[in-house]
Formats: structure tokens, sequence, C-alpha cells
């Protein structure tokens, strides 16, 4: 049972035999709301939805939504919301508790559809599911969405649960993290890790002093996904893809205010320092090695796939050029942006499941790094192993 012995399924196709006591993500399944925004349809809608008279705001909106290369996205946001909520489009106005009321109940149906198409891919019961993790920037309440999901999905009443808050980017990577300790250390488990997000708490009118709200509405997107991650999978009945084999996390110290976020009695409001790509770009090198060093052969960065947060076109950039990748290693994450936007903590799964497609080639890479980036600056990195 090496690392690099291999089998063939029912097709014939060579597989990668998963390393005893390494979790493996099982299954993937991910899940929108109805509204879909194609990017060159969002400028008219979002300036006629906030009444903004300002054209100077509206010739920088065009110009972010053609630079974030995005092309569609989707968006619990609607019509019948704002007829029922007119106050969230109005400038200064107390709205916290109205954007709840939406959020609330939305990330937990989206991230029921996810998970339900998880499931639904692994092909064992709900009931065997023993552990979930709940990742999510875009609802507040006690007891939190991993309550009303798991009532929602119909899991026994002792499934360990564990909630994740207000991580943004990095949400889905530390998931996957916290999803594999508890898989390795509890033999025989199945963890449920979903991930769910909406951009109705940091919905509001755009303002002139608040720059970083335009850059919200350019590129963030709605969605749900979840994955399934098990030790040992059991053949014939599950189908590991990925073998989560060595995770990191690090913290940059003193880049607390680069990413801000604050909650206010309108929502959330974000913040961006300037210098976040550059911060990126310093540090990403020897993260990226530390990882590698965990198989002595891994020496060059074009020898990985790279399954990567894509935050915004920019940071995709700095990371190709300083690393010197070849020019397709960052595929799966530019599509991923294009098709979805950043769907903050979800978006890492849906780069995953276009990877998943790449690694099929007779040529795929067997070793890679799934990266995501968020607030603190906190850098999560997963050395994984393609099966």
């Amino acid at each position: 049972m090496s690392q690099f012995t291999t089998t063939n399924n029912n097709n014939g196709a060579s597989r990668r035999v998963p390393n005893p006591g390494k979790a493996t993500i099982l299954s993937i399944g991910k899940a929108f709301p109805k509204q879909v925004v194609p990017q060159d349809c969002l400028v008219e809608g979002y300036i006629r939805d906030t009444k903004c008279v300002d054209s100077a705001i509206k010739e920088k909106l065009e110009r972010l939504c053609k630079t974030t290369t995005v092309k569609t996205r989707y968006t619990v946001m609607s019509k019948e919301i704002l007829d029922q909520y007119p106050e969230i489009a109005t400038e200064g106005t107390p709205t916290i508790k109205q954007k709840l009321e939406i959020a609330n109940p939305a990330v937990v149906e989206m991230a029921k559809e996810a998970s339900l198409a998880c499931i639904k891919e692994w092909g064992r019961p709900v009931e065997d599911i023993t552990h979930i993790v709940y990742v999510s920037s875009s609802e507040i309440r006690l007891p939190g969405g991993d309550l009303y999901l798991a009532t929602e999905l119909g899991l026994n009443s002792n499934v360990g649960r564990v909630m994740l808050y207000f991580l943004g980017c990095y949400g889905g990577v530390t998931g996957l993290r916290v999803a594999k300790d508890i898989a390795e250390n509890n033999p025989g488990s199945r963890v449920l890790l979903t991930t769910s997000e909406t951009t109705i708490l940091g919905f509001r009118p755009p303002n002139k002093d608040r720059p970083y709200d335009l850059v919200g509405a350019a590129l963030f997107g709605d969605g749900a996904a979840a994955v399934i991650i098990g030790v040992d999978p059991i053949q014939g009945k599950e189908s590991p893809f990925m073998e989560l084999n060595y995770a990191v996390q690090q913290f940059l110290p003193g880049t607390n205010s680069v990413i801000d976020g604050r909650l206010s009695e309108e929502g959330i409001n974000f913040r961006l320092g300037r210098d976040l790509p550059q911060k990126i770009e310093d540090n990403i090198e020897t993260f990226c090695l530390k990882l590698m060093s965990k198989v002595p052969d891994l020496k060059d960065f074009n020898d990985l796939f790279w399954a990567v947060h894509p935050g915004g076109p920019a940071i995709l950039n700095r990371l190709e050029n300083t690393l010197n990748l070849t020019n397709d290693k960052l595929e799966c994450s530019r599509r991923a942006l294009m098709d979805f936007g950043n769907v903050s903590s979800n978006t890492i799964f849906y780069v995953m499941e276009y990877m998943r497609e790449h690694l099929k080639r007779e040529d795929a890479e067997e070793w890679g790094l799934a990266l995501a980036f968020g607030p603190g600056i906190t850098f999560e990195g997963i050395l994984i192993r393609s099966l």
C-alpha cells in the first residue's frame, strides 16, 4: 500500500490506492440561487436597483466589471426582495435585521441543495454521515446553520457538528483541514463539509467614499458547495478522487488591517488594502515549498497541479509570475472565476470540480496544491494527491 500503488477500476482505468489513514475526498456537489447575472448586464441592474445617478460611479463599475474576467454569477438578491425591503437600497438605513432575515434561510437552503447533490454522488445513506463541518461568512444566529442543515438533511441527532464563521475566502480550505483532522482521528467516520455564501449582508448603494463596494459588486457571487471526506474508502462503494496529504495554515504578522471586515447596522463593510497581491507574492514561494517538502521528489512548481482560490485576477497573475508557472496551471481557477465569480469559501470546490476532470487525463500530475488566502492575512494550503 505504498503511495505509488495503483489499481484498476471497473472501467479498466488505472487508479492510485489511497494511503492508509489519509483523508480522501469521496464526492463533491454544488448549488446556486436561481438569479443568474451575466456580467454584461450587471452594471445597468445594479445602478437601477440602487437608484444611483452618479455617472462617474457607473463608469468605474463598468471598468471593474471588465477587469475581473467574470462572465456569469448567481445571486440571492432579486426584484422581489428589493420590493419587499426597499430600505436595503437606501444609503445609511439600518438594515442588518432585514438582511439576516434574507440571508440566514438562503444560505441553509443552498447548503442543503449542495449537500444532497454531494450525498447522491457519494452513494451511501445519509445516516452514515458522522460529522458535519459548516462554513459561512453570510449568516449570524444561534443556533447556527449547522444545526438547521443537519435537521433538514435528516442527519443523526448525535452527528458531530463544527461551525466555522467569518473566515472569508480561505474558509473552504480551512474546512478541508478541519474535516481531514476529524476523519483521520475518528476511524470509520464520514465528514460532510459544506460551505454557503451570499453577498446580501454587504449589499448597499454605491458611494464614492467606499470604493471597495464597487469591487465587491463587480467580483463576488453567491452559491454553496459540499464534499464528503473519509479515510480508507470502501472499495466498490466509494470513489475517492483526491487525497488530503498534508495541511498548513499560516498568518502574516502585522497584516491584520489589509483585509478588514466590520459588522454595522447597515450590514457588513469590507475594505481591501491595495498591497494584498504584493503581500501574497512576497510570501507564497516559501509557503508552497513547505507543503512540497513532504514529498522529496517534488522540486519544480510546474510538476504540480494547482487548485487556487481565485480571489481575483491580480492574485492569480502574481502567483503565476512569481512561481514561473506555465499558463495552463491556473486554468481551473480562472475558469471558476469566469463562471461563478469569487464566491468566497465555496470557490475552491468549484476549482476542484474542474480539476477532477483535468486529472482524468493520462498525463495528469499526481501531486498538487490547494491554496486560499484571506483575512489575517491568512494562508491555507493542502498538499493533495490525485487518485
